[in-house]
């Protein structure tokens, strides 16, 4: 099992049929991206690098990621994405750390990049050359061999390397059929969000229904340039956290343009809240999709479908968009206790889940590998709970539980009630130690554009929609949260900045 067998099979059927566009610029059919990557895969090869040798990508969104990829699986070899807003001492690290081979890199990011690997800029003559010798067949590889070494974002300490095979995103390339949407040939999938992360991924499933790809001219995103493209492409596809989500919901509400062109906008990666989407929905229309995974099942834990957010007349559906749906089809979702054991309909615990998009484990930490394999469960970390109809609603992380006076407190529900209050654009909220309670609830408050909302009205919202000891403590109203490279709030950096007064 080869995953490039799957970009191979429709370049053999239909190789004139449009596969890689710049902006609106069809740059390759699939008969020619294919054979770019059969002569990319022979250069590789020739320069001595085996089957299961890793080649790194530290690159902005870029035509060239996606016969890199494909390429590199041709060859027989693994890719470590690396998001191009890291560090480079980061990116440096994760190089090493995979023992990659060579670094492919967009113009500027070899800038500081000390390795003692060759680095390849994607634009430069190093690079055509690699395309301009012999091709070569399909190297063989079994289903559990690595295809894809995806670093964690290292919120605490260093990053791990997550093990993923072709059997694993093979499945997951499946699963989006199942379970977020039907693809066809006129579709376009458009890489917005980081090709890095779970935008890349999902070349897999448009690659296996021959869709078309396109990469916006700007490299990422723009709301004005994919509503433009949406226009003239037509068909568009995406991945978004919520983050982009709510720029694409403000400019259609802003400049009155229409989301025709836009066939399916799936978001995850962080939360989603109730108002968010309900918003979206009003602006845009039926064109969402919701997932939630992890790097370790990656795209593939539970899906609210795009028929599951639009059924307003569901007696509950308001429960439902503050889930995060029902398990995917190749996976099974568990909600258990410390000791792995299920919990009863509706009791919080940690989330687990198994199937063939699991990752096989951490590149060289066996401890963390069996920290998170539990007989066969990877452990999430997140808590939630499942109800009857096995819709999955997450509360938090499990480190982010607040616990105060003996009492649990879900961060995550004391945001959705504050986030419809008056005045409220952006909320995340935290424990703080407290001598008396043990903790106490802040939250970090972003105003809307002109608001000032008040300590006081927001206590009294918070009292009109929530148990008295669930309400915040106290209220530090900011200009910006912050944030990682996927628009994920930062709240480890939140309590540092408790720590610090």
């Amino acid at each position: 099992m080869n995953l490039a067998q799957t970009l191979a099979r429709i370049a053999r059927a239909d190789p004139d049929r449009p596969a890689i566009l710049h902006g609106g610029r069809l740059l390759h059919t699939y008969g020619a991206w294919a054979a770019r990557c059969a002569r990319l895969a022979h250069a590789l090869r020739a320069q001595g690098l085996a089957p299961g040798d890793r080649i790194a990508l530290f690159m902005h969104n870029h035509p060239a990621y996606l016969e890199l990829v494909y390429g590199a699986w041709w060859a027989g070899l693994a890719v470590v994405p690396m998001n191009a807003k890291l560090h480079p001492r980061e990116a440096a690290w994760i190089v090493e750390h995979a023992q990659a081979r060579q670094v492919f890199v967009t113009p500027g990011l070899e800038a500081d990049l000390a390795l003692q690997v060759p680095i390849v800029d994607v634009t430069g003559p190093a690079y055509a050359a690699l395309l301009d010798g012999p091709p070569m067949e399909i190297e063989e590889r079994g289903p559990d061999a690595l295809a894809w070494l995806f670093y964690t974002s290292g919120t605490t300490g260093k990053p791990k390397g997550v093990m993923l095979t072709h059997r694993n995103l093979l499945a997951m390339g499946l699963g989006y059929f199942a379970d977020v949407d039907a693809v066809d040939a006129r579709d376009a999938i458009v890489y917005a969000a980081p090709m890095s992360h779970g935008a890349g991924l999902y070349a897999i499933p448009h690659v296996i229904a021959g869709a078309r790809h396109l990469v916006p001219a700007s490299g990422g995103f723009d709301a004005p340039e994919l509503f433009a493209l949406s226009r003239s492409v037509g068909r568009l596809a995406m991945f978004a956290a919520p983050t982009i989500v709510r720029r694409l919901v403000a400019h259609a509400e802003a400049s009155g343009e229409g989301s025709e062109g836009f066939k399916t906008i799936v978001y995850g990666g962080a939360p989603m809240y109730v108002a968010d989407i309900q918003r979206a929905l009003r602006v845009m229309g039926p064109r969402f999709v919701q997932i939630y995974g992890q790097g370790e099942s990656p795209m593939v834990i539970t899906a609210l479908s795009r028929a599951q957010i639009t059924d307003g007349t569901h007696p509950r559906h308001a429960q439902r968009l503050a889930s995060v749906g029902i398990a995917q089809t190749p996976v099974e979702v568990r909600v258990a206790n410390a000791q792995g054991q299920p919990l009863p309909v509706g009791e919080v615990g940690e989330v687990l889940v198994r199937g063939d998009t699991v990752m096989a484990g951490y590149w060289r930490d066996e401890a963390a590998t069996q920290a998170a394999l539990r007989g066969g469960w990877l452990a999430t970390g997140d808590m939630g709970s499942l109800d009857e109809e096995g819709f999955l609603t997450l509360r938090d992380r499990s480190k982010d539980l607040v616990i105060s006076g003996g009492s649990n407190i879900y961060p995550r529900e004391v945001e959705e009630v504050l986030l419809q209050a008056p005045g409220v654009a952006e909320v995340s909220v935290v424990g703080a130690p407290d001598a008396e309670w043990g903790e106490v609830v802040v939250a970090f408050v972003v105003a809307g554009p002109g608001e000032t909302p008040t300590a006081e009205a927001l206590d009294a919202h918070c009292l009109a929609h929530i148990g008295r000891f669930k309400r915040p403590k106290h209220y530090r109203f900011v200009a910006a949260l912050p944030k990682n490279n996927y628009g994920k709030v930062l709240k480890t950096e939140l309590r540092r900045l408790l720590q610090a007064g």
